[in-house]
């Protein structure tokens, strides 16, 4: 029996930065021909939107725009840019203006107006002005007003800034918990009340950071309180601490959609494959018990669980492995009891003695080391002769 739950009615929008700000942290340096090659398997899964990079940055973050924008069929393409005319122009002469969001990045709070931009806040909404004005007049619709450090930044000045972004032409306004500083009863509080200051029509998007370990916790109270789309990565790869890793956020819906009203419509079977391909490409090696991509999440070595699993998986998984393309594992160890000799005893076709059975367990699993584990396939082929002629 499945335990998926209700699907919610409103279908999420994903917004994938894997190549942006997951290319950020320490060691995810990607080429433009591998930011090519993760973006046509990210589109493969359904995302709705792929921000590609900042492509004023760096030439390679200019070649890539020009790649993927060329190569994606049916996800939109995004590219970062500062609120400044070179940019902007970097973006549109790159990507062009169809099927492409420019999401351009203003200043959200107060504390980097002072300590990173030393500008006023009449510069801060005059340049903000400018710059969505600029993307219109060059023939970009969809317009992204990003709001860098909102979760610092007061009511007057976000709502200041997006009266301004909106009246200049923005689609989409994008809540980022930059810092990762906020728990999920204040995010959501936040989304609701930006959510009550915006036209229906216009898309508020939510960018959270795990700082705290709160990323998908705290996108999941904004799409509770009423946004529309999330920014989501692979793993949870990005700046510091990291994203919304996009797998969890793709499994919470899924089983859970029914709570927050919501699902999306990614392909989660392929999410594994992609995980693989992006681990191979940067050399990101996650932890053994990290959710969805780890190792051990649908592993099993203790005896007591595995009795149970042998019955029926469901007794010790909730989240099933083919649904998100892994397998499910058992493993023998010293913690492993005899309910997995049983269960090769049925597999190999020969009826079950005890006498013989305590032997091999004392042989082949109480007598394993610390970290010593062996498939049930291997445990099998080892068995299959001895145990046959035993018998």
């Amino acid at each position: 029996m499945s335990p998926t739950g209700k699907r919610g009615s409103r279908r999420i929008s994903v917004f994938d930065t894997t190549l942006r700000d997951g290319e950020q942290a320490p060691g995810n340096a990607m080429s433009a021909q591998t930011k090519l090659e993760l973006a046509l398997a990210i589109e493969a899964l359904g995302v709705d939107v792929i921000e590609v990079g900042f492509p004023n940055s760096s030439p390679s973050d200019l070649a890539a725009l020009r790649l993927v924008s060329e190569a994606l069929t049916t996800a939109r393409f995004c590219s970062l840019a500062r609120a400044n005319r070179a940019d902007i122009e970097a973006a549109v002469t790159a990507g062009g203006t169809e099927r492409h969001q420019v999401e351009i990045m203003v200043t959200g709070s107060e504390l980097h107006m002072e300590h990173k931009r030393g500008i006023t806040r009449a510069e801060n909404l005059a340049e903000t002005e400018f710059a969505i004005g600029l993307a219109r007049s060059l023939g970009v619709r969809d317009i992204s007003l990003g709001l860098e450090d909102a979760s610092r930044g007061s009511d007057d000045l976000l709502r200041a800034l997006i009266e301004t972004g909106l009246s200049e032409g923005a689609t989409t306004v994008v809540l980022a918990d930059t810092t990762g500083h906020m728990v999920p009863a204040e995010f959501g509080d936040m989304t609701a009340k930006v959510r009550s200051w915006i036209p229906s029509d216009v898309v508020l998007s939510v960018h959270c950071h795990d700082d705290m370990g709160l990323s998908l916790a705290n996108a999941l109270a904004a799409v509770e309180a009423g946004a529309d789309e999330v920014q989501a990565t692979v793993a949870g790869i990005g700046e510091r601490a990291g994203n919304t890793p996009l797998e969890e956020l793709a499994t919470v819906l899924t089983y859970k959609g029914h709570l927050y009203d919501a699902y999306t419509t990614l392909d989660t079977t392929g999410l594994y494959e992609v995980f693989q391909t992006l681990s191979r490409k940067i050399g990101l090696a996650p932890p053994r018990n990290k959710a969805v991509f780890g190792d051990n999440v649908f592993s099993t070595l203790a005896g007591i669980h595995q009795a149970g699993m042998l019955r029926n998986p469901i007794t010790y998984e909730y989240v099933e492995p083919e649904r998100f393309g892994r397998e499910r594992k058992i493993l023998v160890g010293r913690h492993s009891g005899r309910a997995v000799l049983r269960h090769v005893f049925d597999e190999l076709g020969l009826p079950w003695d005890q006498e013989l059975g305590q032997k091999l367990y004392e042989e082949h699993i109480a007598s394993r080391s610390d970290g010593d584990f062996i498939s049930v396939a291997e445990l099998k082929h080892v068995l299959s002769t001895t145990v046959a002629a035993a018998i």
